[in-house]
């Protein structure tokens, strides 16, 4: 299950981003679980939406072992840092399509809280977090962040357009800019599309009142269907969906 969980590539690419495992003095501790095995344990987690508690034992690795390793990467930034690996050899391969990007949220309820939650207005106030995501034309996820369910969709658009890496072309420089963007009447204001034409990318944006967002549905389905997948763990959702086109 490890193998096919996190393939060679996969783990290749892992490699290269995490951390080097600690050093134990010789005779001393228990031996290190293999960090292969608790990649695979997390993967496991984020696609199959188990708690930590019930992961199986297959693994060799219990949930603490898998839970405080997954900390440990986020607190390095492993998954941004794999995600943005992923991107550039997308990026080199030419399978990142720029003509056109879609920007777009979903809201989850979160429960316990925590600092990135808030009322949501649409959920009769109930604590939520919201996802934003901006995707290439095929919908793979170039940019995301998590909000607060309170924060208005116009607020999130230049942090993730400023958060979109320079990546890899396959000819010519890094590219962290689309020809267009495209969006739905919740980023409706014009210091957004002038924002947008100063950085020459051309704002597809449905305006309240006089057009409907479905206008815009041929181009934005992509982005609605990626923001699903960002219900669980983003960064390593976006590097695993990534992650597939590569391997395609």
């Amino acid at each position: 299950m490890v193998e096919r969980l996190v393939p060679d590539g996969l783990w290749e690419l892992f490699q290269t981003v995490a951390p080097e495992p600690p050093v134990r003095a010789q005779g001393g501790g228990r031996r290190r679980c293999d960090d292969r095995a608790v990649l695979a344990a997390i993967i496991f987690v984020a696609t199959s939406g188990c708690t930590w508690r019930q992961l199986p034992p297959v693994f060799g690795a219990s949930w603490q072992t898998v839970h405080r390793r997954f900390t440990d990467w986020f607190t390095a930034r492993v998954w941004a840092k794999l995600h943005r690996v992923v991107l550039d050899r997308l990026g080199g391969s030419g399978e990142l399509v720029w003509s056109r990007c879609a920007i777009d949220s979903a809201s989850v309820r979160a429960v316990k809280g925590g600092p990135l939650t808030g009322p949501n207005p649409t959920d009769r106030g109930k604590l939520g977090s919201k996802i934003h995501v901006i995707c290439d034309r095929n919908g793979l996820p170039i940019s995301v962040g998590i909000s607060g369910a309170n924060l208005h969709d116009s607020q999130a658009l230049i942090p993730l357009m400023r958060g979109i890496p320079p990546v890899r072309s396959r000819y010519g420089p890094r590219r962290r800019r689309p020809a267009k963007l495209h969006a739905d009447k919740g980023y409706d204001f014009d210091h957004l599309r002038g924002w947008l034409r100063r950085r020459q990318i051309v704002p597809r944006i449905a305006r309240r009142g006089i057009e409907p967002s479905g206008r815009l549905g041929r181009h934005r389905w992509v982005v609605e269907r990626t923001a699903e997948h960002f219900l669980a763990f983003v960064g390593i959702a976006s590097a695993l969906i990534c992650y597939r086109r590569l391997i395609r």
